[in-house]
């Protein structure tokens, strides 16, 4: 799976941060999303697919 964020999309709601801390977390200077992880491990995939599901302005999406 890979995770991309269309960051002239995102609000910086923070669900996504939420739902998986590992992968996201929030530039505060630019007021996005920015990924950790852009290939999560398996044991984080479920929680990655919580987080675009989450997210309100559907920013984030997911490949493979």
């Amino acid at each position: 799976m890979r995770v991309l964020i269309d960051t002239a999309r995102c609000e910086a709601h923070g669900d996504c941060v939420m739902a998986a801390p590992d992968v996201f977390d929030l530039d505060e200077e630019d007021n996005v999303a920015v990924l950790l992880m852009a290939d999560p491990p398996e044991a984080l995939r479920e929680q990655v697919r919580q987080a675009a599901d989450d997210c309100p302005v559907a920013a984030i999406r997911l490949e493979g």
